[in-house]
């Protein structure tokens, strides 16, 4: 798998699993040999949902499984997704207002600023697939609290095409503050189980098809 170093990888597979949270049973699981989980939501929720044949169900996953695709692939097949953003940008520790801190107006198509100003939409992009709009307003040089906002000339905001599905899980994430314990407590159980009966060593086999019988095994050993 790649990591996070340039041109570097582990020889190692990354073990995907979906947890019911009323019996901590493994429902649905996968080992793939990419290095992340963003790309892993929409696949492992939609199996869950096969293998319990709930249509409806809630989704808790952690920040790296976090991806706007992925999450509105599970709200268009009925689920409810509860990933929390990864709080990548720098503004909040350096004192600055981040995106969360501008409102969007949908009647109007544009952006509130903390200082009140508008912030209107100027372009559209289109960036490894995805259709951005950019929203800056024209006040920013004159703004007597610029400083809080960006050390550039202008105060720019990028809005994905499909936010809102964003921003209406996050509003469901604001009212389930227990959303992230519950999560740990539930997935992270039997993989600790799983780790204890394994002791310290590795998976025995090599190549994707032979671990994943060799983790289905785990798997059933745990049923």
């Amino acid at each position: 798998m790649a990591t996070s170093g340039r041109g570097t990888g582990i020889v190692g597979y990354n073990v995907q699993a979906a947890v019911d949270t009323k019996h901590h049973m493994i429902v649905a699981h996968e080992v793939i040999n990419v290095g992340h989980d963003r790309t892993s939501l929409a696949t492992m929720a939609k199996s869950a949902q096969e293998a319990t044949g709930r249509e409806k169900m809630t989704v808790l996953a952690d920040r790296g499984y976090f991806n706007g695709v992925e999450i509105r692939q599970c709200a268009q097949q009925g689920m409810r997704p509860l990933v929390p953003k990864p709080l990548t940008s720098n503004s909040k520790a350096d004192g600055r207002f981040d995106k969360r801190d501008f409102v969007y107006i949908a009647k109007r198509n544009e952006y509130r600023r903390p200082a009140g100003e508008r912030a209107i939409w100027r372009m559209t992009t289109v960036e490894k697939g995805l259709t951005l709009h950019r929203y800056w307003p024209s006040a920013c040089p004159r703004c007597p609290i610029k400083t809080q906002c960006t050390p550039s000339d202008y105060r720019r905001i990028t809005r994905w095409e499909h936010e809102q599905v964003l921003e209406t899980m996050q509003r469901r994430l604001d009212r389930t503050p227990r959303a992230a314990r519950l999560r740990r407590q539930t997935a992270e159980h039997p993989f600790g189980t799983l780790k204890a009966w394994m002791g310290s060593t590795h998976f025995l086999t090599k190549t994707l098809p032979k671990v994943r019988t060799e983790m289905s095994l785990h798997v059933l050993a745990t049923t």
